[in-house]
């Protein structure tokens, strides 16, 4: 287990302790590796042995983004005890939060694939955003000072709204450009955005592409017009659409900022591929 001992308001390192026993209860022989600070959870995954054969990341998506970059390429199942703020891909799988309702899940054995995808040299298996949405997440990220909650984005929200400047996205979807510009791009693999709005509840997860959500409207009220409209699932719109693609490519001519699963990843160009290698998370 690779857990983040202040996730879930600093729950991490309990919870992992009970899941610990309760594993080995019956029978299953488990490490528990508490991080410190960021980049220890990819570390710890990336260093462990072939007798590995079950790795549970206890915390939120960050945590989870880690232990899946340092396994990358290795054919190990993925437990999720999620303790985070936003819990995106727990959202979907709807995978327990309790530890005895865990336990079970990891050891029924079910699993599903899930894509990844490579965005300028990282890896991301929820969103990615470039635009308005990536400097909240900067203003986010700026001003934390411990755990993450999901208050952090409403005042984050508004400076970001008052920094507002239209950005004019280009985009190429498998090598092809797209007719005119946008003021929001999202790439996504999930049903939800930021583990509350539903946006895509038909995206597949191992399909090997990701759903683009391309926004035409960049001013400060096309995006409050966009937002309210994902909450009462009324996205696409008139001046809104979703595509399918394998490969993207996010350019401007005044640098647009972007994330990657939440996390501030700079300013565009933004270079993003699906790759030929799957995770296997296991689900109930």
């Amino acid at each position: 287990m690779i857990a983040n001992p202040v996730s879930g308001r600093r729950h991490g390192k309990a919870a992992g302790e009970e899941l610990r026993s309760g594993l080995e209860r019956v029978g299953i022989s488990t490490e528990l590796f508490l991080t410190q600070a960021a980049g220890d959870g990819e570390r710890r995954a990336r260093a462990l042995t072939d007798e590995t054969d079950l790795v549970i990341s206890v915390g939120g998506d960050g945590t989870l983004g880690e232990v899946l970059t340092g396994l990358f390429g290795r054919k190990v199942d993925v437990g999720v005890l999620p303790l985070g703020t936003g819990n995106a891909l727990s959202a979907d799988l709807r995978l327990p939060r309790d530890v005895d309702r865990a336990l079970t899940v990891f050891t029924g054995g079910k699993t599903v694939e899930i894509d990844v995808a490579r965005v300028n040299g990282k890896l991301s298996f929820l969103v990615v955003g470039v635009g308005p949405d990536a400097a909240v997440v900067d203003e986010v990220h700026r001003k934390r000072s411990g755990p993450m909650t999901q208050w952090a984005y409403l005042p984050a929200t508004l400076r970001a709204m008052l920094r507002h400047r239209a950005v004019k996205l280009s985009v190429e979807l498998d090598g092809e450009p797209i007719e005119g510009t946008f003021g929001q791009v999202l790439v996504s693999n999930t049903i939800h955005y930021g583990g509350l709005v539903r946006i895509c509840p038909e995206r597949r997860l191992a399909d090997g592409r990701f759903e683009v959500f391309l926004f035409r409207r960049g001013s400060l009220l096309g995006m409050i017009g966009y937002a309210l409209k994902a909450i009462v699932h009324r996205l696409p719109d008139a001046t809104s659409e979703i595509r399918l693609a394998r490969k993207v490519r996010i350019t401007s001519k005044t640098p647009a900022p972007c994330h990657i699963d939440g996390d501030p990843a700079g300013v565009t160009p933004v270079v993003f591929e699906v790759l030929d290698t799957r995770h296997r998370i296991l689900v109930p």
